[in-house]
């Protein structure tokens, strides 16, 4: 198999993943707020909605209004989350409930890097690979990938919210090739979804590899 010039990686459920549960980590902090709710309804909420909810992009918005943006976006998700899951009226300020869970996604304390993840990365930088960050994430990204010791290893990265466009749009890929001068056909792409980054990267010409992170 030829050698790619850069392999793009996706993030969540790629080279981390939630410890536990999206819904074990809401259970945990509600439960600071007075509100107990089990975090198998909670997590089974929050896959519905994450489903059902638009792409998380904002081709309009200003650079500076992004963040804003997607804080917004996931405010609603989770209002959704616990709406569906029926407490959300047992919360007397869900807004501050929320912005604590927001920050708390933002740095590495709910996140785990699988374990074949470091040594992949570099070996690749050995072989002298260059990578990127190619994902439906938001803003946060920087700040996890810097908590996590991963954002060394990337030279790009490529999020829905900036690019104005989210896989498996192939508009993204290609704003994501444009940061490294790279033709499609000599790139790579490793996500956990196949619709998104399997389907997605072969619609824009790179090489979609696929991994299997429920076995």
């Amino acid at each position: 198999m030829e050698r790619p010039k850069v392999i793009f990686l996706d993030a969540v459920g790629t080279l981390f993943g939630v410890k536990g549960s999206v819904g074990e980590v809401y259970s945990q902090i509600a439960q600071e707020f007075g509100v107990e709710v089990r975090s198998d309804i909670l997590n089974k909420a929050f896959i519905q909605s994450f489903k059902t909810s638009p792409p998380p992009i904002f081709p309009d918005a200003e650079p500076q209004d992004i963040p804003q943006y997607e804080f917004e976006w996931w405010y609603k998700i989770a209002r959704k989350t616990f709406e569906k899951a029926g407490v959300l009226e047992k919360f007397t300020d869900f807004s501050t409930f929320f912005s604590e869970v927001y920050i708390h996604f933002g740095t590495a304390e709910p996140w785990i890097v699988y374990p074949d993840v470091l040594p992949a990365l570099v070996n690749w930088r050995r072989l002298g690979i260059e990578l990127g960050i190619l994902s439906n994430f938001d803003s946060r990204i920087y700040s996890v990938l810097q908590d996590l010791e991963l954002r060394e290893f990337f030279g790009s990265i490529t999020i829905s919210t900036q690019a104005g466009a989210a896989k498996p749009d192939p508009k993204i890929f290609e704003t994501a090739l444009e940061k490294h001068h790279c033709p499609p056909e000599v790139a790579w792409h490793i996500g956990d979804s196949v619709a998104e980054d399997y389907h997605g990267a072969k619609k824009a010409g790179i090489r979609g590899i696929w991994i299997n992170r429920n076995g």
